[in-house]
């Protein structure tokens, strides 16, 4: 029986870019591009249409400046009305101010545009999976910007205008900002066990579930296991906020 392909859209105010991208997945076996918008409030309709059609999306590929309604926004949306949907942010410049914003939305990864095409494909199929998609100088950027405001508080980006979605926002799982990060394990990591301690200290490291696998002397079905059981008990969307959980609650 043939596997469902991952359903991507692409959301993006420039034709061009839209077009290079739809290229570069027409030719990958198991994703199937179903949608394009111009900009977050065409996505919003797209997705209604898709799931009122019984097709749905699975991976929406976000652009942030966009006329109208931009990536933020549209990104907090998809998250609180398309829950099972998945956001992978494309910014131009790595030191883009509303990357921070937008996974304070919600969104579950980071990509630069002028990625190479294995790279986006492999980003997709990890945000997919639940796992993290970001480019390293972003992802360089929004920890320092941690470090540097002591966390990321909800309802504002670098430039303190990023909405977030409600419910979904980083506020909601305990992202609230601290002066300084604490010198032990946080109370709210109580609700974890060892082990699960353990996976997502090496998650805050940025390592997968192979690293992790081999490094713990764990199969890795057992690691995924035990990182869907530290996102369930910490009520967190993807392995992107469990890395900003964990920096932000003394790991």
């Amino acid at each position: 029986m043939t596997e469902t392909p991952i359903r991507v859209m692409l959301v993006d105010d420039q034709e061009l870019i839209r077009t290079g991208f739809r290229l570069v997945l027409l030719g990958e076996q198991g994703i199937e591009v179903v949608a394009e918008a111009a900009d977050g409030g065409a996505a919003l309709a797209q997705l209604e249409r898709l799931e009122a059609a019984g097709s749905g999306c699975d991976i929406v590929l976000m652009d942030v400046r966009m006329p109208g309604m931009n990536g933020i926004e549209a990104t907090a949306a998809v998250v609180e009305r398309f829950p099972a949907v998945r956001v992978l942010v494309l910014t131009t410049f790595d030191l883009d101010e509303y990357a921070t914003g937008a996974i304070q939305a919600g969104a579950s990864g980071f990509l630069l545009k002028d990625a190479r095409p294995t790279e986006l494909v492999d980003a997709i199929r990890r945000v997919f999976s639940g796992d993290a998609a970001m480019a390293p100088s972003v992802t360089k950027r929004m920890l320092e910007q941690l470090r540097a405001s002591g966390g990321l508080s909800a309802g504002s980006d670098a430039a303190g205008s990023a909405p977030t979605a409600s419910g979904h926002g980083l506020a909601a799982r305990g992202f609230a900002a601290a002066p300084t990060a604490p010198a032990v394990p946080a109370p709210e990591l109580g609700v974890l066990t060892e082990r699960e301690l353990d996976v997502l200290r090496l998650i805050a490291e940025g390592k997968n579930n192979g690293e992790i696998s081999a490094e713990l002397f764990l199969s890795e079905s057992t690691v995924k296991t035990h990182v869907g059981r530290v996102l369930a008990k910490l009520q967190l969307r993807d392995r992107v906020h469990a890395v900003i959980f964990a920096k932000q609650h003394g790991l």
